[in-house]
């Protein structure tokens, strides 16, 4: 490789460790989503309150803020929604999950019923891992098992292919 094409290798990776991936980016923004979602059912705090402490989170620099926003108010705006659809295949009352899984699955379920941009499979892995990180010793099996559930429930045509 001549000098020249060094310097250019050497610069187009000096880009792209510069620039954040976009699936790292929505990834901490769904864990920002999955703190609030968390702190506002423990809390019940003014969602603007919020919105705001997860500004301070020193990882919200490496958030896809756009994403953060419009996910934080999705799930926020369709508590009611989201809880009927994963309490139809909870095998416990919804009360009984823990916080950090409860938040999970609605963070996973919104994706899932409302964010048809997401693949089924990506929204379900994202929870599985938020529930490794976040998530008791083997919860993010049972996130797992819930979120193919509603995954096929809102959609069946995904699961044909």
């Amino acid at each position: 490789m001549n000098a020249l094409n060094m310097e250019k290798s050497k610069g187009i990776e000096a880009k792209n460790v510069k620039k954040p991936k976009l699936s790292q980016n929505r990834r901490k923004s769904r864990e920002l989503v999955l703190k609030a979602v968390y702190r506002g059912m423990l809390n019940t705090g003014e969602m603007k309150q919020i919105f705001l402490d997860a500004q301070d989170d020193p990882e919200y620099i490496k958030a896809d803020e756009a994403y953060f926003k419009s996910l934080l108010e999705g799930v926020s705006g369709k508590i009611t929604e989201l809880d009927h659809q994963i309490s139809t295949f909870l095998d416990r009352k919804i009360e009984e999950l823990s916080p950090v899984e409860h938040a999970i699955l609605r963070i996973s379920s919104f994706e899932l019923m409302f964010d048809m941009s997401i693949p089924y499979r990506v929204a379900i892995n994202e929870g599985v891992e938020l529930a490794k990180l976040y998530g008791g010793a083997d919860g993010h099996k049972y996130i797992n098992g819930v979120l193919d559930r509603v995954a096929a429930s809102v959609r069946p045509h995904e699961f044909r292919k």
